[in-house]
């Protein structure tokens, strides 16, 4: 359930943006410039949270008229080694917020942390993760919980796309590399599994919005819309001039999820009721092929 501790919105004093560089960090650094929130950026650069002096680095930098957003991971999560980086980089957060507690947080965590479900997810869906990278979210959220004793608002995105995204995981943002190269899409199998995708400009609405209102509670960001990987692939395929192939691949393993993870976007609803989300097939047309 996600609460709000304001009665309207109220833009904060200053905003602390932990892995302010990534692409959901900087997507949310420039929603919060265009409203005129001031803004500390940190990236890596500025602080190291696998360094030994990340904890009293990070503390430095903050206030506690602050607001903080924890953005920064190793992501995603491949293997046991780097489950216990991140473990270890929230460890120096919450050493840093016994330091130095700031008046709000907002965790970005992932969808990676509901067990698999034939029916729509919700916030109140069982928290049972399958994979390495959701044990991480949930644990990193955890010590947050045992940790702030400030409002503390936890967003769970699905699968998050956008122009200026830097990876190149399975789904939109290869399919858009691979057709503004003129190169045909190899889909897993036959692209069958329907998922849920939510245009990082929306997850930095729903960042903004959750400070604004300095909510607490958990809210899942989905669309409440899933689409097969094939779809996705066909639309993305005809932007390209001329239109590039798509085709099928033999599939090695199963498929992630059972091929299928749906949401309920009850929640945002409730806790935003002016809010939209653009639906995948508005989104993939809006960015176009473009990468910036």
């Amino acid at each position: 359930m996600f609460e709000h501790g304001t009665a309207g919105a109220v833009a904060p004093t200053r905003v602390v943006i932990l892995g302010a560089r990534g692409f959901v960090g900087a997507a949310t650094e420039r929603a919060l410039v265009a409203r005129g929130i001031p803004v500390r950026a940190l990236g890596r650069g500025e602080v190291d949270l696998l360094a030994a002096d990340a904890a009293t680095r990070l503390a430095g930098a903050l206030r506690p008229d602050d607001s903080l957003v924890v953005i920064s991971a190793r992501a995603p999560v491949k293997d046991v080694a780097m489950l216990g980086e991140n473990v270890r980089m929230m460890e120096a957060v919450c050493r840093a917020l016994s330091s130095t507690m700031p008046q709000h947080v907002v965790y970005v965590s992932s969808d990676a942390v509901y067990r698999d479900s034939a029916q729509p997810l919700s916030e109140e869906s069982c928290a049972e993760p399958a994979s390495l990278h959701g044990a991480m979210h949930l644990v990193r959220e955890v010590m947050l919980k045992s940790t702030v004793t400030a409002p503390l608002a936890i967003l769970r995105p699905t699968l998050i796309y956008g122009a200026r995204d830097p990876h190149n995981g399975y789904g939109p943002n290869r399919f858009r590399r691979l057709a503004a190269a003129g190169k045909e899409i190899v889909l897993f199998g036959e692209g069958e599994e329907r998922r849920d995708h939510v245009l990082v400009d929306d997850v930095a609405d729903l960042i903004l919005r959750a400070l604004m209102h300095r909510s607490r509670g958990t809210l899942n960001a989905a669309t409440g819309e899933v689409v097969s990987f094939r779809a996705i692939a066909e639309q993305i395929a005809r932007l390209a001039a001329p239109p590039v192939a798509v085709r099928g691949s033999p599939r090695v393993g199963p498929m992630p999820h059972g091929g299928y993870r749906a949401f309920d976007p009850a929640g945002t609803r409730q806790a935003f009721p002016d809010f939209r989300y653009m639906r995948p097939s508005e989104g993939f047309a809006r960015i176009g092929l473009r990468a910036d």
